[in-house]
């Protein structure tokens, strides 16, 4: 079982940096590291040829052109690129704590993805962690929320991780899926653009599809390093969207994945430092 990590960015090349550092100190280290770059400044990109000079698993960039929010469509093109049997989903303000892709591992089962948590960090917390560089945080650690989410105890995690199709809480941000699953959904609805509900209509057309749904608390942890957000969209057009796929009991979108096989005949070429041509774009 290989495994991707799909990490999604856009124009916050510091707390890329810090995520893919975290990726590079896992207990296990994924086979790829996919940056899918929606359309990010040239500082970006730099950085990453910084990074990849000694980055100790492959590491390939995919950049799309800055054309609003295209967070579907970014996904879309990470999933088609990706070599690994199991694609795991983050973002790129998401640090994964060093267990986190060894986690995932554990909780991969046939018919199922997997749902993972998140710590969410202040404003004062987040910067010290750029500062310092750091990857990981305790319990008592100040300046974060949700708490018992800093807590690893795989034990207890087997508790939470009986299947089912519980619809709160979907967030792509930490998000397991076997990438066959994902080729057979079509991917991410790139209709939707703009903030949210795009994991929401994933996961619908999951358990339409007949998948249930594992959630890993207490294993695979990540913390979210803190920034404004757009949750208080009034009348989102992407809410129509989610809610034409429920009552068609959609399994797959028109507008997915599939479009973009083709642009990946052969795996995209790893990033290596001082290549610029190794930049993939559309």
């Amino acid at each position: 079982m290989r495994i991707s990590v799909a990490v999604i960015t856009y124009n916050w090349p510091q707390a890329l940096q810090l995520v893919l550092r975290a990726l590079a100190r896992q207990t296990e280290l994924p086979f790829e590291v996919i940056v899918t770059d929606d359309g990010s400044r040239e500082d970006t990109r730099t950085m990453l040829l910084q990074l990849a000079q000694d980055y100790p698993t492959r590491l390939v960039h995919l950049w799309q052109p800055d054309d609003g929010a295209r967070m579907s469509r970014a996904r879309n093109r990470a999933i088609a690129a990706a070599q690994g049997d199991y694609v795991i989903l983050l973002d790129g303000d998401m640090v994964a704590e060093r267990h986190f892709v060894a986690d995932h591992r554990v909780f991969a089962r046939p018919g199922c993805f997997v749902q993972g948590s998140r710590v969410l960090t202040d404003q004062a917390l987040t910067a010290r962690m750029l500062a310092h560089q750091r990857t990981s945080l305790g319990f008592f650690e100040r300046g974060i929320e949700r708490r018992r989410h800093t807590l690893r105890v795989p034990a207890l995690a087997q508790l939470y991780a009986h299947a089912g199709h519980r619809q709160r809480g979907i967030k792509s941000c930490n998000m397991g899926f076997w990438r066959d699953d994902l080729l057979r959904l079509n991917g991410f609805n790139e209709a939707m653009t703009g903030w949210g509900r795009e994991d929401t209509e994933l996961v619908a057309r999951a358990f339409h599809a007949g998948l249930l749904r594992r959630d890993v608390r207490f294993s695979a942890l990540a913390f979210h390093l803190y920034h404004l957000t757009r949750k208080q969209l009034v009348d989102n057009p992407n809410d129509r969207i989610l809610a034409a796929t429920r009552q068609a009991r959609s399994v797959r979108c028109i507008d997915g994945v599939a479009q973009h096989l083709t642009e990946f005949p052969r795996p995209p070429a790893a990033l290596a430092a001082g290549t610029a041509e190794l930049q993939q774009r559309p």
